[in-house]
């Protein structure tokens, strides 16, 4: 079992007693335990130190969690009370019951509630033999049949030494039905790695990077130790995907970035992080751990379709470098073809052949597809690119990027001055994808997906995150040779959530907290990509996306400050579209 690395047993017990106040048990949960004889196991005395969560909710179920801290480092086994109730009071109980838990989980408690009514709310709570009682935790069934609005709280990108965990504060009391937490829950990286240095206070625990499945454990302990993550997971049912970060920094299906031999075996590691994501979060474990695509369905208003773009099926990135010679000239030709190689896959055969044949079978009016990476369209300029590029070899490598920082600054202001002056410029029609690691490199397993959603007569919206900045972009096919037919009306739109706590384009492109020079990068960037049509490329927060019968709306809330636990929250924008042929399209509210 795991507990917060340099933290004494009997320190971490007297603070949750202390933290926990006084929390009653009721007498659904002290009836739970009854008479039953468990005189031939060896149980141990617990307390609960990481709050209660709630998951996956359907028409007629939802996942209950929580995990135990045993009294002692010898504590075998736990038995756990559970009851579910129409009222905080927890006296019209619904359903109830126990389960049994140990060191092989984690000490964590996982329960599928099924027999439950739609679009209904519920609490839960946990408790032990002792008059151990966990907080009371609050949830949500899925809607049936007609359903006139669900609004979702959308977020990724949560890395505990960069910050405060202010943005979860904030959505624990946001209006919304549903979590969607679209991956780097945690950060694999050690202390000052990533960012250096940590934030005060806010070291990882434990302070090497991790790798193996006691680590993976210890740090998702640490997290779900914040009080600011426990209170969005008590208020609120999640639907949770991983992206690279709970296993290692770009990671594809048989390797990672931030992999190396010396390190151990990738699967060996890649079964770790698997494990302790399914102990940790509240999600439906199935047979095999690794499949964690599925789709939920609020009625005949939106299907949810949540996908694995990262760690399933999908083939290690292209890279420039892979194409380059020794002068840094591209073989164009050669990377045009790998680029549009149709066997390089991102969801895989099998995930790709149920996305689609979910989507269908739907009727419902908006089809949602909630995943990891940008899928819209970032095409910038050649010499921008290598700019670019220029600036993270040299931050990479340590060095001061700062004048480099400067020209890139320099060079958009000139290179969208050209745009609006001379659209057809060589310097702006030879572009390139920014991100090879997003949809853009992966060119035949996106417009697989939005030719058929096209073909379908679908309304689809794509929620993303991984880039720590928010997007907004509209969604066009484009023909084998990546002509984008625009002429034929947008098939969707996407919405990018920007970050939890993790840092954007201010550290990379260095504009820090110089407002001006944010506008100018946006604005520049905004007017040379075609179809992207918002960007903020400095703030934390979460998406709030709600959706009618009538429009798909998105408000995007950043909160000013992720270095002290008093805060603001803001909406900066809001973006609508609407469904129909000739309506998918992003305008402003």
């Amino acid at each position: 079992m795991t507990q917060p690395f340099g933290v004494s047993r009997r320190r971490f017990l007297k603070s949750v007693a202390l933290g926990a106040g006084a929390v009653s048990v009721p007498a659904a949960l002290t009836g739970c335990f009854g008479d039953d004889d468990d005189d031939d196991r060896d149980l141990t005395v617990f307390v609960f130190g990481h709050g209660v969560a709630s998951g996956d909710p359907l028409a007629d179920a939802v996942i209950i969690w929580t995990r135990v801290t045993p009294d002692n480092a010898n504590g075998t086994e736990a038995k756990v009370a559970w009851v579910v109730a129409r009222d905080e009071a927890m006296t019209d109980v619904v359903a109830s019951g126990t389960e049994y838990t140990d060191a092989t989980r984690d000490f964590t408690v996982k329960v599928d509630v099924t027999g439950l009514q739609p679009g209904t709310t519920y609490y839960y709570q946990f408790a032990g033999k002792d008059s151990a009682a966990s907080p009371v935790g609050r949830t949500k069934t899925l809607p049936a049949g007609a359903v006139d609005r669900v609004t979702m709280a959308v977020c990724s990108c949560s890395n505990y030494p960069a910050g405060f965990f202010n943005v979860y504060n904030a959505m624990a009391t946001a209006d919304a039905d549903v979590v969607l937490h679209l991956g780097d829950y945690i950060y694999e990286y050690g202390s000052n790695e990533y960012p250096n240095p940590d934030a005060q206070g806010r070291q990882p625990e434990p302070v090497q990077e991790i790798l193996t499945l006691e680590q993976y454990r210890a740090r998702y302990a640490q997290y779900r130790s914040d009080v600011d993550l426990q209170a969005v997971h008590q208020s609120k049912p999640f639907i949770c995907v991983w992206d690279d970060h709970e296993l290692a920094n770009d990671t594809y299906k048989d390797g990672a970035q931030n992999h190396s031999d010396d390190e151990g075996d990738f699967i060996a590691r890649r079964d770790a992080a698997h494990q302790a994501y399914h102990e940790w979060l509240p999600i439906r474990t199935g047979a095999d751990r690794g499949k964690i695509y599925r789709s939920f369905d609020f009625g005949n208003l939106l299907s949810l379709h949540m996908a694995d773009t990262r760690m399933l099926a999908r083939d290690k990135p292209l890279s420039y470098g892979d194409y380059a010679d020794s002068q840094g000239n591209i073989d164009i030709a050669g990377f045009s073809a790998a680029l549009a190689d149709s066997s390089r896959t991102l969801l895989g055969a099998e995930q790709q052949q149920q996305l689609l044949g979910d989507m269908i079978d739907s009727t419902a009016t908006w089809q949602v597809l909630g995943q990891q990476v940008l899928m819209g369209r970032i095409m910038i300029p050649v010499e921008l690119l290598a700019a670019l590029g220029e600036i993270q070899a040299m931050l990479e490598a340590g060095v001061d990027a700062s004048a480099k920082q400067a020209e890139v600054a320099q060079l958009l202001g000139e290179l969208a001055t050209l745009k609006a002056t001379d659209p057809t410029n060589p310097r702006l029609t030879s572009v390139a994808p920014y991100n090879l690691d997003a949809w853009d490199g992966y060119f035949p397993a996106r417009e697989e997906v939005l030719r058929r959603a096209q073909l379908l007569n679908k309304n689809l919206v794509v929620l993303a995150g991984d880039t720590h900045n928010a997007w907004a972009s509209e969604l066009y096919v484009a023909d084998d040779s990546g002509n984008v037919l625009r002429d034929q009306g947008s098939v969707g739109v996407e919405f990018a959530t920007s970050s939890v706590t993790s840092p954007g384009f201010e550290t990379y492109v260095g504009f820090g907290d110089n407002v001006q020079l944010q506008a100018g990068f946006e604005g520049a960037v905004t007017s040379l990509v075609d179809d992207l049509k918002f960007l903020n490329a400095k703030s934390r927060g979460f998406m709030l996306v709600e959706f009618t019968q009538q429009k798909a709306q998105c408000q995007w809330l950043f909160v000013d400050t992720i270095a002290s636990k008093a805060f603001n929250l803001n909406t900066a924008k809001t973006l609508v579209t609407r469904p129909g042929k000739g309506q998918r399209k992003l305008a402003d509210a």
